[in-house]
């Protein structure tokens, strides 16, 4: 009986929650022009009083207002003075749209049973009916790398389109990335009685690398054999030795990140990143020499170690650009924080980095490090055009107030069930503006 009531209050949830996702919008219609509006560019560029123009979900024109010889009547024209442009940011290493709340099994569909999993496809596992997607659009993340955790190798990730009907509408760019975990040095211990942590080595390390050698050997040997059968474990790793895939390797010690480095380029793995925190600090000239890029894990964090610097977290970011690396930012925790990825570049600004660098680290960067800059990243012509209008710096919490957005040229629906709540009990209780 309890088993029944609690099924039919899980359905009752999500028929409830489907209620407040925005329902998927049609392609564009005509030009779009904006104008008046300082554009970000994401490469490091900024045009004061800018024309952006888009058609069939490409951008078609970026340039100075003053400059641009069209006629306006041949467009929808968007007022944007005073506001500015930016192109979509990138949520990379993301849960979104496979978890909706953790402790109901049923909304949680993040990992695959087994430790060798390169054959995990993430993105047909993609929920576009989520309750988080809206959350994290109406702060202008409009691109997310949904992830599959767990294991060794936990699978393949896509970039999604936080739009659409079904993941084959929201599909941007299919299978981009491998993710490997690495296997751990050392092991942490908590001691409760001293309140206190302590490391020790692991045993298993060397087989478990070992294992993993043996996988890729298998794998490489695959790609390059004639006559085989067909073997998904295996046939899904070539992306990885042909170039389009890349490893994105997750290690937090600098011990492991050179071991994961050397291992992928004994294989002749040329497209490698590093996804952690404060794991990279000491390898840092290691990984410029490599040219391997990082994927900052968090940045509203607490730092690992009890005698680093209490803000190290928010000085990353800025401590791996001097250092000559292509920097990335992500999200690791509470699902629902992601939508925080923009103040995450604002912090990141605060504490060194230059603002219009710091907004490459959620959007040009992310797309390198992804193999999709040739789409998004930058408002370019040619490129998506996936882009939001902000009434000030989307990188500060307080100016980042969206009034449109699009993706690939659609003009979506930011408000969403947080909104709805808002406006709900403002009615009736009141609030202060």
């Amino acid at each position: 009986m309890k088993t029944q009531l609690s099924v039919l209050t899980i359905i009752i949830l999500l028929q409830t929650s489907w209620g407040q996702v925005p329902t998927p919008v049609d392609s564009q219609e005509g030009p779009v022009m904006i104008i008046g509006a300082t554009a970000h560019i994401g490469n490091g560029n900024v045009i004061e009083n800018s024309a952006v123009a888009f058609e069939q979900g490409k951008i078609t024109l970026v340039a100075e207002a003053a400059t641009i010889r069209v006629n306006l009547q041949d467009y929808e024209v968007i007022n944007a003075e005073g506001k500015h442009v930016y192109p979509g940011l990138i949520l990379p290493n993301s849960q979104l749209g496979l978890l909706e709340v953790n402790n109901v099994r049923p909304t949680n569909d993040t990992r695959e049973t087994g430790s060798i999993n390169p054959n995990v496809r993430s993105l047909i596992a993609y929920n576009t009916d989520s309750e988080t997607i809206p959350t994290l659009r109406f702060n202008g993340v409009l691109l997310a790398e949904t992830t599959p955790l767990g294991g060794r190798i936990s699978g393949r990730s896509s970039v999604m389109e936080l739009e659409g009907w079904n993941w084959e509408d929201a599909a941007h760019s299919i299978d981009v990335a491998m993710h490997l975990n690495w296997p751990n040095k050392y092991t942490s211990r908590f001691d409760f009685s001293t309140f206190t942590r302590s490391e020790e080595a692991n045993r298993d390390y060397d087989d478990q690398v070992e294992e993993l050698r043996s996988h890729f050997l298998d794998a490489k040997a695959y790609k390059a054999a004639e006559d085989k059968v067909e073997n998904i474990k295996l046939s899904s790793m070539e992306g990885l030795f042909e170039g389009s895939t890349v490893l994105m390797v997750h290690a937090d010690d600098p011990k492991e990140i050179v071991d994961a480095v050397l291992f992928a380029e004994s294989f002749d793995i040329e497209r490698i990143a590093i996804i952690t925190g404060s794991g990279a600090l000491r390898v840092t000239g290691f990984l410029k020499d490599h040219g391997v890029p990082v994927i900052i894990s968090m940045v509203h964090t607490l730092p690992d170690r009890a005698d680093d610097d209490i803000v190290l977290p928010y000085k990353l970011p800025n401590i791996y650009h001097e250092a000559g690396l292509t920097v990335a930012l992500a999200h690791s925790g509470m699902l629902a924080h992601s939508r925080n990825l923009p103040f995450y570049a604002g912090t990141a600004a605060a504490y060194g980095v230059d603002k219009e660098t710091a907004l490459q680290m959620v959007t040009s960067h992310t797309a390198e490090i992804l193999g999709v800059a040739d789409r998004v990243g930058t408002l370019e012509a040619g490129k998506d055009a996936t882009l939001f209008i902000s009434e000030g710096d989307a990188l500060d919490i307080r100016t980042n107030i969206l009034s449109h957005a699009f993706i690939s040229g659609k003009k979506i629906v930011l408000d969403n069930k947080q909104q709805a709540l808002f406006e709900r009990y403002s009615k009736k209780y009141g609030h202060i503006d």
